[in-house]
């Protein structure tokens, strides 16, 4: 046997449960689960809703309110608050820095200053010698007129009369304490006999056996409890999973077999038949409406043109000028590089 290895420890035995719980435990899980049971299945149905609800419903409306939020609140404020709230305010704080700060700096250094130092070297050289000297006065007046007199009296007269005076009280205390004691005493066992020994007999003849009995009761209708709520759960997942084949089987198959089946291919046929065709005569008829608006157009720029050069003649056709001789009232000179001898 190894002695160094700790010693290595049992799991508690669960205690054997007697003839009583055994009688208890099955009708009342029975009962729990008649009662939990349609309970669990209108949870399940309401969770199932609230999810519905939450992914079709609250979801998307929440996602709208927050972009309109943004948009309608945080966008604008953001934009009052860089463009207007920030520009204010560097405003004021230069306008503070400037007439607030600055004469209050300049007061300080120039006027509180100096003050300052003055009223320093008058209290240094002037007051406290004269507040010493003053505090030394009354302090000898006070020892020889206040305190010299009142230790007298405290020594000679208030002494001997508090000593008495404590010796009575402390003799009364302790004949009040004997009183008190021994009436505390018969109280004690007065309400030992009358109050404490019959509470304590029921409590361990009467309650304590009922609330056992009643701590049984109840453990053991709240594991009937939990044991009926998890059955619940299966029973009502069962029923949810046959509800959703039997829902699946009886509408959604023939939907989908009648939209693959049917209307799927009379889809194709429509779209080949009726959709295209349709779309493509109707792209020729723009393209050929299109062409017509452009003649009409181009016709009308067209006679426009012509009534205006009938009322008001037309357009005045430029001069053609010799390139190497000045036009107008100009003349040749050395500066006009017209020769070949000036020319740059």
């Amino acid at each position: 046997m190894d002695l160094d290895k700790p010693p290595v420890r049992q799991p508690p035995q669960p205690q054997p449960e007697g003839c009583l719980v055994v009688a208890i435990r099955l009708p009342v899980r029975i009962v729990a689960l008649v009662l939990v049971l349609p309970a669990r299945m209108a949870w399940d149905a309401l969770v199932v809703a609230c999810r519905f609800l939450n992914d079709i419903l609250l979801r998307p409306l929440g996602r709208a309110l927050l972009w309109l939020g943004r948009v309608l609140v945080v966008l604008p404020l953001a934009a009052v608050w860089r463009y207007v709230v920030v520009p204010v305010a560097k405003a004021l704080a230069w306008l503070g820095k400037v007439l607030v700060v600055a004469p209050l700096v300049w007061c300080y250094r120039y006027l509180l200053t100096p003050v300052g130092h003055a009223l320093a070297w008058l209290y240094a050289h002037v007051l406290t010698p004269a507040v010493i000297g003053l505090g030394a006065a009354l302090a000898w007046l006070a020892r020889y007129l206040v305190v010299v007199p009142a230790r007298w009296l405290y020594d000679w007269f208030l002494a001997p009369v508090g000593r008495a005076i404590a010796w009575c009280v402390l003799g009364v205390g302790r004949l009040l304490a004997l009183l008190v004691t021994g009436i505390g005493r018969v109280l004690y066992w007065i309400t030992r006999v009358l109050f404490v020994l019959p509470a304590l007999a029921l409590w361990r003849w009467v309650l304590a056996p009922v609330g056992r009995v009643l701590a049984l009761v109840g453990r053991e209708v709240w594991d009937a409890l939990r044991h009926a709520w998890r059955i619940a759960g299966h029973i009502s997942l069962a029923v949810g999973r046959f509800l959703g084949t039997l829902l699946r089987w009886i509408f959604v198959e023939p939907v989908r077999w009648v939209y693959r089946s049917v209307l799927t291919p009379v889809g194709h046929v429509v779209r080949d038949v009726v959709l295209r065709p349709a779309a493509a005569a109707a792209r020729a008829v723009g393209r050929t409406v299109r062409q017509s608006l452009s003649a009409a157009r181009a016709s009308v720029r067209q006679a426009r043109a012509d009534m205006r050069r009938l009322l008001f003649g037309g357009p005045r056709q430029p001069q053609l000028v010799a390139r190497r001789e000045p036009s107008g009232r100009g003349t040749r000179t050395l500066d006009s590089s017209t020769t070949p001898l000036t020319k740059d």
